[in-house]
């Protein structure tokens, strides 16, 4: 009798130790979860920029002048505004300690400083040039986002903020199209556009988010003829793809892939202005695309096409439509436009500027403020 409790002691302990080993690995996992997050600094800096900040650029005289204190601005040393002054955003450097619990902003202040940005800043109608301003509240919100990364913050006060990112750097992509690159460079705002966008993307895969359509419309939108932007749009639940606002991204998306720029022009009436603003980096392409197609489907000296029909079609005025027809080597002679496979060329480098083509989007923003269009409220 004891040989057999024994030996069933020894059939049962490998039983025992695997489960041993998994319950101990378990506890590892907690404990390393907790440490990780005891490690995360947290922010305690209730004000838009940290006191030390303030008075290290007040005395170095590095005050943007949208931070100066009223009064002092012709003053050998201007004075800082402390209801005014956004911490800035400043590269990783060796040596220099960032994650100090005095220079971050918690994620309430965040969403505060953010709004800020929006409403006195990017809204002002007395701040000009608007291309400073962009450059001011770029730099500030990539602070914010700075903060946000340090702390690993996440939830609501996250989306609401990536949200109103992602819409300031679209409207900037249409409102400076065409500026030049010391003011503004396309690049670096795109850069930044897909960085944010791919993370409020990430913040929907958990809980629900009322702006979700949204946003995965956006970015479809922005990222026309991409096939990782048309696979994650596929993997979204129905419910998101079936409503409305996806249903037509998906419509444009699809005729953009098919190459069918007259159906997509059709369909890019229906947009809402900060969607138009998405689409309009791919309108030259998709005019460019039209006039070839009919350049080689209308291609006949006996053929004449109404010159203000195709200015419809390509959702501009008559004169731009001339000067687009011109710029392509499609000939125009009064009224009508006169089609020839052998005469379609490419227009000259600098020749179209993006932004003198803007009327399809222009006439959507209507009495819509720029602090309405970041927010939301449209």
């Amino acid at each position: 009798m004891n040989m057999l409790f024994s030996h069933s002691r020894r059939r049962g302990q490998p039983v025992e130790r695997d489960w041993r080993q998994h319950h101990n690995q378990g506890v590892w996992r907690e404990v390393q979860e907790e440490r990780r997050q005891e490690s995360v600094p947290r922010g305690v800096c209730l004000s838009m920029c940290p006191i030390r900040e303030l008075q290290d650029r007040e005395a170095q005289n590095l005050l943007h002048r949208f931070e100066v204190l009223s009064g002092t601005e012709r003053e050998r040393w201007p004075r800082a505004d402390p209801s005014g002054v956004v911490k800035e955003y400043a590269r990783p450097a060796a040596g220099k300690d960032s994650t100090r619990p005095s220079d971050l902003r918690p994620p309430a202040v965040l969403l505060k400083t953010v709004f800020y940005l929006v409403d006195n800043i990017a809204a002002s109608p007395t701040l000009r040039p608007w291309t400073e301003v962009y450059d001011f509240v770029f730099d500030r919100l990539r602070s914010v986002r700075q903060d946000m990364i340090i702390q690993r913050v996440s939830g609501a006060d996250c989306v609401a903020v990536l949200e109103r990112t992602v819409r300031f750097l679209i409207y900037a992509s249409y409102r400076l199209c065409g500026e030049p690159l010391r003011l503004y460079d396309p690049r670096i705002n795109d850069t930044h556009l897909q960085e944010s966008l791919s993370w409020l993307l990430e913040c929907y895969t958990s809980g629900k988010h009322p702006n979700q359509e949204e946003f995965q419309a956006l970015s479809l939108l922005y990222n026309l003829g991409s096939s990782r932007a048309i696979q994650h749009t596929m993997e979204l639940p129905e419910r998101i793809r079936s409503s409305p606002v996806m249903h037509l991204a998906l419509s444009v998306s699809r005729a953009f892939m098919e190459r069918n720029p007259v159906r997509l022009l059709r369909l890019a009436h229906r947009l809402d202005f900060l969607q138009s603003c998405a689409l309009h980096r791919h309108l030259e392409t998709c005019r460019r695309d039209l006039l070839l197609i009919y350049s080689h489907g209308h291609s006949s000296k006996n053929c004449r096409f109404p010159l203000h029909k195709l200015a419809h079609i390509l959702a501009l005025d008559v004169p731009l439509t001339n000067q687009l027809c011109q710029a392509h080597g499609v000939e125009v002679h009064g009224d009508s436009v006169v089609f020839s496979k052998t005469s379609f060329t490419e227009p000259e480098a600098g020749k179209l500027q993006c932004a003198h083509f803007h009327d399809l989007v222009d006439r959507k923003q209507r009495d819509l403020t720029v602090g309405s269009i970041i927010h939301g409220c449209t």
